[in-house]
């Protein structure tokens, strides 16, 4: 069988001709808005500027802490929205809009299976995602560098068992997310699978997946902020490119995914973007605020 033809970049046509009413843009960070550096590029501070003279909303859409996504823009907060930790976190203007913890139960049974494949020879790691900061019980050099990239608030502990079931800690637990050193694919997963007759579980890189509240999903929190904003989905732009993104491009009626996005994320989203490597993001939205 033939493989299939890799999909183009958005014909700039079609966003010449459209000049959609846009008030609301939506992106994923990693492998969407940020480069392959990791960094936002350059290119987009204008753009962001623009948006907010315009009246525009920007909401960074991600996995990352808000810790994290505050100091990403730093210097840029005034007005923004963030949605933080796949949606479990809303924020606006530093001020909390919604908040979806997770409960103890059910982040201590994600503690106990991962540990459980840990055991079988499985080289992950966990970090449990509080509302204050995350927190992690491994602190190799190798864990805690992957885990310090998306968490700035991080905290060791001599144990997530009991912060999961928060008998040790005073905070809320958001999420708890697992790293796999190679992929989560063979055995973290499916460990994890069960869950998702009562929580949400997602896939959100090859590295890693998080578990969450049942229901909750960038897509919610969009929605969410829609209704704060009174912005309608034919207004809003969404960019994303991988598992934990495809209800956050439902909800937007101009959604783009990645040019190399997950074969899924590119099946459900309307149009396709330049990838990540070369600021697709951004070339989108030089188009679209042209008008």
């Amino acid at each position: 069988m033939s493989p299939s033809p890799a999909p183009s970049p958005v014909d700039p046509a079609v966003l010449d001709d459209a000049a959609p009413d846009v008030r609301l843009v939506v992106a994923d960070m990693d492998g969407t808005l940020l480069d392959s550096h990791g960094r936002v590029p350059a290119g987009f501070w204008p753009l962001l500027d623009l948006m907010r003279e315009r009246g525009i909303a920007f909401a960074p859409a991600s996995g990352r802490q808000y810790a994290t996504l505050a100091r990403t823009f730093a210097g840029h907060l005034d007005g923004m929205c963030v949605i933080a930790e796949n949606g479990t976190f809303v924020v606006r203007d530093g001020v909390e809009l919604s908040a979806a913890p997770l409960s103890p139960q059910a982040a201590a049974d994600v503690v106990r299976r991962v540990r459980d494949v840990v055991a079988a020879g499985r080289d992950a790691g966990i970090v449990v995602c509080g509302k204050r900061t995350a927190y992690v019980d491994r602190t190799d050099d190798a864990f805690w560098t992957e885990a310090a990239r998306y968490y700035t608030a991080l905290e060791a502990v001599p144990d997530l068992a009991p912060v999961a079931s928060l008998e040790a800690v005073d905070d809320e637990i958001l999420k708890v997310a697992v790293f796999d050193f190679d992929d989560v694919g063979p055995a973290v997963a499916p460990a994890l699978a069960p869950l998702r007759a009562t929580e949400q579980v997602v896939v959100s890189g090859r590295n890693w997946v998080d578990v969450m509240a049942a229901g909750v999903t960038k897509g919610a929190a969009v929605e969410r902020l829609q209704a704060e904003l009174g912005v309608t989905r034919e207004q809003t732009v969404a960019f994303g490119d991988y598992l934990n993104d495809v209800e956050m491009l439902d909800a937007a009626a101009w959604s783009f995914a990645m040019a190399d996005a997950h074969p899924q994320v590119l099946a459900r989203a309307r149009h396709v973007a330049p990838p990540a490597a070369e600021h697709g993001v951004v070339q989108v939205l030089e188009r679209l605020l042209a008008h």
